[in-house]
């Protein structure tokens, strides 16, 4: 063509997640009779967890009238946007014992919120709509889409902050504050609460840091809140708007992993403060302005969000399945303990648990493997591994040794070798097996 019209950042556009499917896919032409276990994303309903019959009653009630066929208002359905703003406003207080210290929890206005096709449009309208040279430093590991998108608005790599595993996965502060003083193309923060791939959750104090570093160098700050309602081990955490005081900022929020109901495709931006900086509020209308263009997002899921989320039944609910984690994060914890040369962390919040290799111990020998019954697909996964990064190599081998697929964390814009995998195998007899075959395909692998 007489122009290039590539975008710069169209090689920043990675989803590991979703690319380790291909792989697997590949491997069908060996006819092997294992079926693939599906351990790198994040579907409930496809690992086998039940829809709640009260919930599917109301889906099918809304889907009874005829609204639910039109098109909403482009910001959103308005009784979702009030409903969901009067959550935000009856947040409480926090309290540090003595009930000092702790600002006022921001109010918002239905306007405040902006409804997406899924928080993968959201995602894609929050970084596309920035400057380019606007940076927002995120976590590492971080969730593919966030990473990508960030990196891709750039059209660089992803500016990251380390989480630390020593640390249960803490974000190492200091190390934001560093990226943030002598870096002044920093303009946002991004911090994932409670966080996907590790599973940690932020304790208060760690959102106030963020809060006053973005306030001390004047920032806003974008947390994804998506696992907000699935926190569990004796976790404690806040929501961004309890702590954010005067700073802008965003916080994204999904019905995908909660009620859970992926394929509604529906998340929402919760907008606070807009209206202290003049630049961040027209960036705020330019989001708006960008999804005008698109009229709207799916009515049905909006319709059914003050039925569902205010129901007397969805606390109780919400306590279940966050009891039904924290018991899948033990057994995913016990099937790494003592093994040499990894470790995992007990997840205590989101859906997932991460294990992580000891520096440099994948590196040599590199011929490590895994049994393969097939010797032609045993070539085929030494060739295909010839030149990817060691937890790659790793994650390749066992899909082909005992088709679990699971993500490598070089695919998570981090450094650190490892994979994820999941919390939400239903069957519970299957799902500790899967663990337990991890656990020994490890431990086989370092020893080789």
């Amino acid at each position: 063509m007489r122009r290039d019209i590539v975008h710069p950042g169209a090689g920043k556009l990675k989803y590991e997640i979703r690319e380790i499917v291909a792989f697997a896919r590949s491997l069908s032409r060996w006819n092997t009779s294992r079926p693939i276990q599906w351990e790198n994303i994040g579907d409930p309903v496809k690992k086998g967890e039940p829809i709640a019959p009260w919930i599917k009653d109301i889906v099918r009630e809304k889907a009874a009238e005829d609204m639910s066929y039109a098109y909403s208002e482009t910001e959103g359905a308005m009784e979702a946007r009030e409903f969901l703003a009067a959550r935000v406003n009856t947040r409480p207080k926090l309290s540090s014992g003595a009930g000092e210290g702790f600002p006022d929890p921001v109010k918002i206005e239905p306007e405040d919120i902006l409804f997406f096709n899924g928080l993968g449009d959201a995602v894609a309208k929050v970084f596309g709509f920035l400057r380019r040279e606007a940076r927002v430093l995120g976590p590492s590991p971080a969730y593919s889409t966030l990473s990508s998108a960030e990196a891709a608005h750039s059209g660089y790599e992803h500016l990251t902050y380390r989480l630390d595993p020593a640390r249960d996965w803490m974000p190492d502060m200091e190390d934001v504050e560093l990226k943030v003083k002598y870096n002044d193309s920093v303009a946002g923060l991004l911090l994932i609460n409670p966080d996907n791939p590790t599973g940690a959750v932020y304790p208060v104090e760690i959102l106030r840091e963020f809060v006053r570093i973005a306030r001390t160098y004047g920032l806003f700050i974008i947390c994804d809140e998506t696992y907000a309602n699935i926190v569990y081990g004796g976790a404690k955490t806040a929501a961004l708007s309890q702590v954010i005081d005067g700073v802008p900022g965003l916080a994204l929020r999904s019905l995908s992993k909660e009620v859970p109901w992926p394929g509604a495709r529906c998340g929402w931006v919760e907008v606070y403060n807009r209206h202290s900086d003049h630049r961040f509020d027209t960036y705020i209308r330019s989001l708006l302005d960008a999804k005008r263009l698109e009229v709207c997002s799916t009515s049905l899921p909006q319709l059914c969000i003050p039925s569902i989320i205010g129901d007397s039944r969805y606390p109780d609910h919400l306590a279940r399945r966050a009891a039904m984690f924290e018991g899948r994060a033990e057994e995913a914890y016990q099937a790494f303990l003592g093994i040499p040369g990894i470790s995992c962390k007990k997840p205590r919040g989101a859906l997932y648990a991460t294990a992580v290799f000891d520096n440099g111990i994948l590196e040599s020998p590199v011929s490590r493997s895994l049994p393969v019954a097939d010797p032609s697909l045993e070539e085929y996964i030494r060739k295909e591994t010839a030149n990817v990064a060691p937890d790659k190599r790793f994650v390749y081998w066992l899909l082909a040794s005992t088709g679990i697929c699971v993500v490598p964390l070089s695919g998570f814009a981090s450094d650190l070798p490892g994979f994820r995998f999941t919390l939400l195998e239903h069957d519970d007899e299957k799902r500790r097996q899967i663990y337990a075959a991890m656990g020994q395909a490890v431990r086989q692998y370092l020893e080789g």
